[in-house]
Order: C-alpha cells, then sequence, then structure tokens
C-alpha cells in the first residue's frame, strides 16, 4: 500500500500567468525547533542542481538553510540523510536527466531507510510533473517549488513529525514577493551569483520561465549594494549578477532606478571581476554600454539572446525585436567596446520554421561575430502557446539545421580563439581542468577556458596566463614568467 499524499499547494499554470497582485518585499525570520536540529545536526546534504545560474544561487539558498539545522553538504550521494534535486525545466533533455537521477534514487533509499528525497525547483511548478513523479516515483518525499524555498525546513519538520508516513507537496504558483536575509552557503569563496531581480513577464511563446519563476520583481537597490559590498569586504574576485532579464531591472520600482545606475554603483564597490545575466535586447540601452566601457572590471563580455534572425520567427517567437534592431545594437555596443565579446542563445527549428528563414538566422549569426553560443533544437514546454502550434518540420531537419548552424558559427569560435594565441590574459582559476587532472583551468574575461600548468594553490585567484595553444572551445596556455615566481614563492612561505 503507497504512502499517503499529503498535497498543501499543487503548481497552476493559470495562476502562474497572473500579473496583478502587489509584490511584498520582507526578512526571512526562522527560529528551528530544537527536535529539528537534534535530528540533522552534523548529517549529510547531498544537493544536485541542474540548469541556469539562477538554479545554482538557489541551491546556495537551500544549502544555507539546511545548515540552520547544523547540516553539512557532501558530494557523495551515499552519505545523504538529506537528497535534493533542483530541476530545470527549460528543455525536455533536463527534465529527462532528473527523471534518470529520481529513479537511481529508489536504490540508494533501499539501502538507506533515513534517506529523505526533496525534488525542488522548475520542473516541479508544473502540475504534470508533479502527478507524474507522484503516480511514478513513489521514494521522492517532498516536494517544493521556487516561490518556496524558505518553507524548506517547516516541509522537512512536517514530514518528520508525521514519521515519513506521508509524502508532502507544498508547490506555490504565484508572482512571487522577494525575501531578503535568507541564508546561503555559497558554492564558491571566491566567485558568487548576486540576484538583483526574480521572475520574468516577457512571456516569450516557447519559454516556461514566466510561469515558474512568476511576475518580474526588482530587489531593492541598497539590499543588493549591501549584498555585494559584503563580498568585496571577504575577498571575493568575482560577482554575477543575475537576473531573467537584467535590463528591465528598477522598472517595477517607479523610483528612477535603473540597470545603468546599478552596474554603475556594484562596479564603484571595488570587486575585481563583475558580470551580468542575461540581457535582453531590446531592453538593452545605451546607458549600460556607457557603463561597461567606463569600468574596467567589468567584464567586456555580453551574453544576448537573439533566438532567431529571422523576423518572421521573431514575431511567432513573442520576441520584442527586429534583426536590424539586434544588430543596430550589435554595433553599437562594438563601437563604444572595441574588444567586446558576445554569445547568444540560438533555437534552431521553431514550429513551422522555413528553410529560408534558418538560413536567416546562420546570417545574422556570422554578422554578428559571436565568439561563443549555446544552440539548441526547439523543444516544446506544455502550457506555453508554442506547444499548441502544429509543426511541419521534421525532428530530422531540425537536427540538419542545427549542424548546419553549429557548423557556421565555428568559423568565427575557431577565429577568436586562434587570435587568442600569443596573448596574455587575465584568469580567474577554477580548480583542476576536467579534461587533465595535472592541469588548472579557469575563464579568461571572454568566457573562453584557458587550461594551463599549476599548482592547486592558485585556485581562486586571478594569474597571467599566456595563450600557447587554440582548440576552438578551449585553449591551452601556460603562467607568465612574473606568476611562475610568485607562485613558487607562495609555496615556500
Amino acid at each position: 500500500m503507497g504512502r499517503n499524499v499529503i498535497i498543501e499547494s499543487m503548481p497552476d499554470l493559470d495562476k502562474a500567468r497572473t500579473r496583478v497582485g502587489k509584490i511584498e518585499t520582507v526578512n526571512f525570520s526562522y527560529t528551528p525547533s530544537q527536535e529539528l536540529v537534534d535530528k540533522f545536526a552534523h548529517k549529510k546534504v547531498f544537493i544536485r542542481t541542474y540548469g541556469c545560474q539562477a538554479n545554482y544561487r538557489d541551491e546556495e539558498t537551500i544549502m544555507g538553510l539546511l545548515s540552520l539545522i547544523g547540516m553539512e553538504k557532501t558530494e557523495n550521494p551515499e552519505e545523504a540523510t538529506i537528497a535534493v534535486l533542483n530541476t530545470c525545466a527549460v528543455r525536455e533533455n533536463a527534465e529527462d536527466k532528473v527523471y534518470g537521477e529520481i529513479g537511481q534514487f529508489k536504490n540508494l533509499k533501499a539501502k538507506n531507510k533515513d534517506l529523505i528525497l526533496m525534488l525542488c525547483g522548475c520542473m516541479v511548478e508544473q502540475k504534470h510533473i508533479v502527478e507524474d513523479v507522484l503516480n511514478k516515483f513513489p521514494h521522492v518525499d517532498i516536494f517544493f517549488g521556487t516561490h518556496n524555498l524558505e518553507d524548506i525546513l517547516n516541509l522537512l519538520e512536517k514530514f518528520i513529525k508525521d514519521k515519513k508516513h506521508s509524502r508532502h507537496v507544498d508547490v506555490l504558483s504565484k508572482e512571487g514577493n522577494i525575501i531578503e536575509k535568507m541564508p546561503v552557503t555559497r558554492i564558491d569563496d571566491y566567485k558568487a551569483y548576486v540576484n538583483i531581480s526574480y521572475g520574468c513577464d516577457k512571456f516569450c511563446t516557447y519559454c516556461i520561465v514566466p510561469y515558474t519563476r512568476g511576475k518580474e520583481r526588482s530587489r531593492n537597490i541598497n539590499d543588493i549594494l549591501a549584498e555585494c559590498k559584503e563580498l568585496v569586504d571577504a575577498g571575493y574576485k568575482e560577482i554575477t549578477l543575475l537576473g531573467q532579464n537584467v535590463d528591465s531591472y528598477g522598472k517595477d520600482l517607479k523610483d528612477g532606478t535603473t540597470f545603468a545606475i546599478l552596474l554603475d554603483k556594484v562596479a564603484s564597490l571595488g570587486m575585481p571581476r563583475l558580470r551580468f545575466l542575461t540581457s535582453y535586447p531590446s531592453d538593452f540601452h545605451d546607458d549600460v554600454i556607457d557603463v561597461i566601457a567606463r569600468h574596467d572590471n567589468i567584464m567586456k563580455y555580453i551574453h544576448l539572446p537573439v533566438q532567431s534572425g529571422s523576423d518572421e520567427t521573431l514575431r511567432r517567437m513573442g520576441r520584442r525585436y527586429t534583426s536590424k534592431e539586434y544588430l543596430d545594437l550589435v554595433d553599437r555596443i562594438r563601437s563604444r567596446i572595441p574588444n567586446i565579446a558576445l554569445s547568444t542563445d540560438i533555437i534552431v527549428g521553431f514550429p513551422n520554421e522555413s528553410y529560408e528563414e534558418f538560413k536567416e538566422t546562420v546570417d545574422l549569426a556570422l554578422k554578428a561575430d559571436y565568439t561563443s553560443a549555446f544552440t539548441f533544437i526547439y523543444s516544446p514546454r506544455k502550457g506555453t502557446p508554442a506547444a499548441r502550434l502544429v509543426d511541419n518540420v521534421t525532428y530530422d531537419e531540425k537536427v540538419k539545421r542545427f549542424k548546419e548552424l553549429v557548423d557556421a558559427l565555428e568559423t568565427n569560435f575557431k577565429k577568436h580563439a586562434d587570435e587568442m594565441v600569443g596573448k596574455t590574459f587575465e584568469v580567474l582559476v577554477d580548480g583542476e581542468s576536467k579534461k587533465n587532472k595535472n592541469m588548472l583551468s579557469g575563464y579568461a574575461y571572454n568566457m573562453k577556458i584557458i587550461h594551463f600548468k599549476g599548482d592547486e594553490s592558485l585556485i581562486g585567484k586571478l594569474v597571467k596566463v599566456k595563450v600557447t595553444e587554440s582548440h576552438v572551445y578551449s585553449l591551452i596556455g601556460e603562467l607568465v614568467n612574473d606568476w611562475k615566481r610568485n607562485w613558487k614563492t607562495y609555496k615556500s612561505n
């Protein structure tokens, strides 16, 4: 006999579309019960996060909340008392990966009767997903969404008091509020994500994010600056400002605050490296270009999603610009910041995309001269307008176009990578190279990854690396002489 399911709230796409309420900012306040602390102190939690940077920032909050009851993080799920799968819903393959991992936890739960499995994130904000998981995976214990991360400890306490006899579902579909002063356990101690806004109001016809993340809502500028100042004082080397659309930051505040004002103030705090994600072309204005050009510590890299180079496809996508307007923006950016590196997102095979429309995308991509790009075959998301379209493009044709686009893009990628050979770049060292454990790796200003030999004592530091080889998507380099000497001195001390 299956366990009882206690449903406090189920996701509802109709409610998720709502954009009429008033957004509130509240400060987090919670004191865990002694019973909860006694049960979980010094126990291990495993968190697997899928998807975008916003999800990884949510992981930091989830871990911060669980640390209030004394829990410690582990990278080994077999050690865990609690396992959290923090999910992504942007594309079907991301959801497939989650389903696969949920299945793997069945064996772990059979071996470890104390293991509590939680499912959260954007996937959970879809009713059909929650119902499917409830039916197919009885070993998932707790479900919560993107709007109530702060409730994780309350849900855990209810689950324990119920002696694990029931499964708990509490997924809110709403416009969302802003919760300040949430505890956070940073994934890194040298680079950090800082949310400046949440949600999205664009409702592109293919995108599930406005439904899963709620109304676009901006944090107060003083709260953002305070968080960034703490990171500067703690010795962090890089901040990335996060928003589904950073360029519309401040519009809802109605006090004259803009993203350009915020970016200028954060850059002035003295953080060595500053980035931001993600931009929306028609909201990207010249005042932001001027701020980027003015501050040396703002990385000369912009991720500027175009999605398509065809005006007709852009119209069907619900994107609010034309191909000409996009390229005009690119020209203005390059004229003001000649060394700028641009990346983008492109969807191939959007419903009823003609081959001529696809070729317009290839042409635009070559003109924009990207250093990198995230390219995807269209993935229908249930509940979005595009998912209801009858599609006359076969999957085989989509795959063919995808390969053609990547081949075209790689000509520019290779050109930009080759141009880096022989030049020296500042690199923030992330850790061991995933391809070669005898080397370190890190990113230059343009988000090109460089692998080089060095000691692990350099992890988290800014170093100078001369590029010696180009491999299109990655580069090989060597520490410059000054850094070799400093490294040896550092090791000897």
